[in-house]
Formats: structure tokens, sequence, C-alpha cells
């Protein structure tokens, strides 16, 4: 289900990828997204509906103009306009959804119970690169309940090569034997 935050950032995607300023747009929308999240008074300042629409649009305007790309500012207008802001994280999704099938790129989350070295995410990366048939943009995250072994998602496919897993499946194949 496509929500309206979500039409929203693909409509500014389409609009920026004519513009061949998709990548630009994309990584002010980051930017930005980090700006309101470690300001969350100002974005709840402009979602207040007793302050004046005009007023809201230019403190938009004060903070970011000549900062960002002219699209996403008037998007940003948009959104405050049609007291959507909140959406923004989600319009930011779906604009790097768009950009990575655009341009054959995946994103991959490894977690592992210690960090992996350059050389592993290295290679790590290239097996998937491989495997996918697209480029991979990879993330990494440690979590102490992870035994041993790694789990890596990448294109809404989970491969669970972690202790646990596999102690799972073998758990499962048992139960599949005896009964």
């Amino acid at each position: 289900m496509t929500t309206a935050w979500g039409l929203y950032g693909q409509s500014l995607y389409d609009l920026a990828a004519e513009e061949k300023a998709e990548y630009q747009i994309m990584e002010e929308m980051r930017v930005i997204r980090g700006i309101f999240a470690d300001n969350p008074d100002y974005v709840t300042l402009l979602c207040e509906p007793s302050i004046p629409g005009k007023t809201r649009i230019q403190l938009l305007d004060e903070a970011f103009r000549g900062q960002i790309h002219p699209y996403l500012l008037n998007f940003l207008k948009i959104l405050v306009e049609k007291g959507m802001l909140r959406g923004f994280s989600t319009c930011c999704k779906s604009f790097r959804s768009s950009y990575n099938k655009d341009h054959n790129i995946s994103e991959a989350t490894v977690i592992s119970a210690v960090p992996l070295t350059r050389e592993q995410a290295g290679a790590l990366q290239k097996k998937l690169e491989k495997f996918s048939g697209k480029k991979v943009l990879l993330t990494q995250k440690v979590d102490k309940k992870v035994l041993g072994g790694l789990s890596v998602e990448i294109d809404g496919k989970l491969f669970d090569g972690t202790v646990e897993g596999r102690l799972d499946e073998l758990r499962r194949k048992v139960t599949e034997t005896v009964l």
C-alpha cells in the first residue's frame, strides 16, 4: 500500500530525474532529515496550525533558500502547507527507493556480533553484488545477541547465517524427520 507521503516522494523523484538532479536532491533530503531529527522543536513549529502558513513558509525560506535545490525547498513548502511535514521521512524513503531502482542499486544490512573488518565487508559486498547483479550499498549493524555468523537482508530477503538461525533450521529439520 502506497501512502500519500510515498506518492509525494515519488513525484519529487520524477521531477528531479527529469532535471538530472536526483542525486543532489536525495543527498539534501538526507541532510534535512538529520536536521529535522536533531531539531524536533523546529518541526513542531513548522507543523503548528496556529502559526499562519505564510510565517511557516517564511521560516523555511530563511533556513534553506539558497542552501538546497529549489525543487526541494518548494516540496518542503507544499508539505508544510498541507500539514504533511511529519511524513517527510517516508517521502525520503520513497525517493531513495526510486533512485535505487533506476540506478540498479540494492541496499543490504548485515548484522553480526562484532564489527566486520574492511576486508570482510568488502568481500561480502562483492558476493552480494554478484548474487544480486546490482551495486550494493552495505550497512553494518552490531548486535550482541548474535553469537556468531551473519544475518543479511537485501532486496527484502533475509539470509540468516547466524548460529541461532542455523540451530533453528536444524531443529526444524529434526522435528520434520521425527514427525
